[in-house]
């Protein structure tokens, strides 16, 4: 199996991921079961790991690891929680991306979700499709320093997610409070420090070191996206 094209990781890494999520949970069957599980631990991580990395269909995935949708589903709900939980260990503080008096560059991405109808205000005007905001900080070189744990819906504004996601809780707690640049539509939020100059129309632009700057967080890779089930 081609791991690396399903997950974004290798299989020296995915193994390990594998073992930290057995010590973890210990088996996928129960003491005394008389069958083997469908899909044994380290497809099932990778399977879980694919769905979160390329955005794949439940019934995709059972397609391609020979099972059915309702194992997807049962492995999804067992294991994502899981391997969270195991590699949070492994998640720097943003003060070891940013230093200690390193500027976090924020910005928001909205990822593509399904319009679900029972979930209001998942459509995004900005990007002309649902989704959801996720909050991303970097550093002034690209290098993703921290993620804001809750994606907010899409319809919502930067300006607002930026604490709703719990970023700001994050860069607060990492000495990085108050030393954080955005664009104009962080203008008057509570924790970023640096916003750029709004130019009034026929005015000349006088420095566009901050735009340039900010671009840095525009080519930050988010690692994590809220994706359809």
């Amino acid at each position: 199996m081609e791991y690396y094209a399903l997950t974004g990781l290798t299989a020296g890494q995915l193994h390990k991921l594998s073992l930290l999520v057995m010590q973890e949970i210990g088996s996928l069957v129960k003491a005394g079961a008389k069958k083997p599980p469908a899909v044994g631990l380290l497809d099932s991580v990778v399977m879980v790991v694919m769905l979160m990395r390329r955005n794949a269909t439940q019934a995709a995935a059972a397609a391609h690891f020979h099972c059915s949708q309702p194992t997807v589903s049962r492995r999804w709900d067992l294991l994502r929680p899981v391997i969270g939980k195991v590699l949070a260990r492994y998640v720097p503080d943003p003060v070891q991306v940013l230093g200690r008096e390193g500027t976090a560059l924020v910005d928001g991405t909205v990822c593509p979700v399904w319009d679900w109808d029972a979930i209001p205000d998942l459509y995004s005007g900005k990007a002309k499709y649902p989704g959801m905001n996720v909050q991303i900080a970097c550093n002034l070189k690209g290098d993703v320093a921290a993620i804001g744990p809750v994606p907010v819906h899409g319809a919502r504004h930067d300006a607002y997610a930026f604490e709703a996601s719990g970023l700001k809780e994050i860069l607060e707690k990492s000495m990085a409070a108050g030393n954080a640049g955005a664009d104009l539509g962080y203008i008057g939020v509570d924790g970023i420090g640096i916003v750029p100059f709004k130019r009034l129309s026929g005015a000349e632009l006088l420095d566009c070191s901050v735009n340039s700057t900010r671009s840095s967080a525009r080519s930050a890779p988010p690692s994590s996206t809220p994706w359809q089930r």
